[in-house]
């Protein structure tokens, strides 16, 4: 039995994520900052729940405790994210954004993905298919961004994704430092949640393909990667 821990998971693209892996098998541990939401999500699903607050240490650590002793970790599915957005719910430019704005979207795109990361290796490295799926974004893409013409190009915000290419940065590193884990980062699409005031073009269930897919890849499978449903895509 696979044991799988998504962040973020109760409502959206990690709700969805964890709907399908309990299809497929997993024993899934819902990642909630609302205890209620967390509970009444995975009611729904079969599943289980954790309270986990991916920007408070105390959290991650009690999170991490708790699944340790109920056996352990197989799967790691960091998809907690958030974008900061105008109260009219625009997008923040360069020239509005402050770098308190820049710190609160890092803190829980980036510091909460190593957090969370760091408390539970322990326990991956334990398992005989460890796997871990940073869910990043096409924004993240230098090649994208730079480009004409394309959506990533067009975008004029810069905190998410700037955290999203550290995302990418962070996934490459543990690759490297951890061998035995497969550890890549996934770009979902533009998939119509709460973080995008449901302004995407596609469901959560196209968008939680490639999720789904990394997270049930085999040892031998890629490592260090950064991939949509379509495959390998730039750096």
């Amino acid at each position: 039995m696979t044991t799988t821990l998504i962040t973020g998971a109760n409502k959206g693209l990690g709700f969805e994520t964890a709907r399908r892996l309990v299809e497929a098998g997993h024993t899934v541990y819902l990642g909630s900052r609302d205890a209620e939401r967390g509970r009444r999500a995975a009611e729904r699903l079969g599943a289980r729940t954790v309270l986990l607050d991916v920007t408070d240490d105390a959290s991650v650590e009690a999170a991490a405790k708790s699944i340790a002793a109920d056996g352990g970790l197989d799967v790691l599915v960091n998809n907690a994210g958030i974008e900061s957005r105008t109260p009219d719910g625009g997008v923040i430019g360069a020239g509005e954004l402050t770098a308190d704005m820049m710190r609160q979207t890092f803190e829980t795109n980036v510091f909460g993905l190593v957090r969370v990361t760091r408390a539970f290796l322990p326990l991956l490295l334990r398992s005989a298919r460890p796997v871990i799926v940073n869910v990043s974004s096409g924004l993240a893409s230098l090649a994208g961004v730079t480009t004409p013409g394309t959506p990533a190009y067009a975008y004029p915000g810069v905190a998410y994704p700037a955290s999203k290419t550290a995302v990418n940065m962070v996934t490459v590193q543990y690759a490297k430092a951890f061998p035995g884990i497969r550890i890549n980062a996934v770009e979902p699409g533009y998939t119509a949640t709460d973080l995008n005031a449901h302004t995407g073009t596609q469901t959560v269930e196209e968008g939680a393909e490639i999720i789904v897919r990394m997270a049930q890849i085999d040892p031998d499978g890629p490592t260090g990667g950064y991939f949509d449903v379509e495959g390998p895509i730039p750096w």
